[in-house]
């Protein structure tokens, strides 16, 4: 928030070059973060997913370890991502209708945030559910990728609206 506040960009120095931001002044504290996607099946891909039938095996298992591992390794896709030692990584689902709701929450005790690694995990768990389930179903959506709430560190905790449209 300071660094709006400021109107200068964090992930920016002086001269205007990209740089990391140096967190090693701050003080640890517990974070955590939960972000949130949604997948969308027709009837029949839905249908196979509830009865375990699909041809690649079990989606939402793989999808769960597909975006633990993904949110372990987010400093590795994100250029300015701090690695951190996560102490907790979840994957969650939850299916009404043709949709699976994923969350990924993602805890650490730090100098900085998780919600990149939340962000990451459930966006790695849509794409697994997507290449699961592509030989029988082309037009899977994916959506409503965001940050649902995040907690410690300065700014405190976030909580998203709710959304009206699903």
């Amino acid at each position: 928030m300071d660094s709006i506040r400021d109107n200068k960009f964090s992930h920016m120095d002086e001269s205007g070059n990209v740089t990391m931001v140096d967190v090693g002044a701050k003080a640890s504290t517990e974070r955590r973060a939960i972000a949130e996607a949604i997948v969308t099946l027709n009837e029949h891909t839905m249908q196979l997913l509830r009865q375990s039938a699909l041809p690649k095996g079990d989606v939402l298992t793989c999808a769960k370890i597909a975006g633990i591992m993904a949110a372990k390794k987010t400093a590795d896709v994100i250029p300015m991502c701090h690695p951190l030692s996560l102490s907790f990584v979840d994957i969650r689902f939850h299916i009404e209708g043709l949709d699976i709701q994923i969350e990924c929450e993602t805890r650490t005790t730090g100098p900085t945030g998780v919600e990149m690694e939340a962000i990451v995990g459930v966006q790695a768990a849509a794409a697994t559910i997507y290449d699961m389930c592509k030989a029988v179903q082309r037009d899977i959506v994916i959506r409503r990728v965001r940050l649902l709430r995040k907690e410690g560190g300065r700014s405190g905790v976030f909580v998203a609206p709710e959304l009206l449209l699903r």
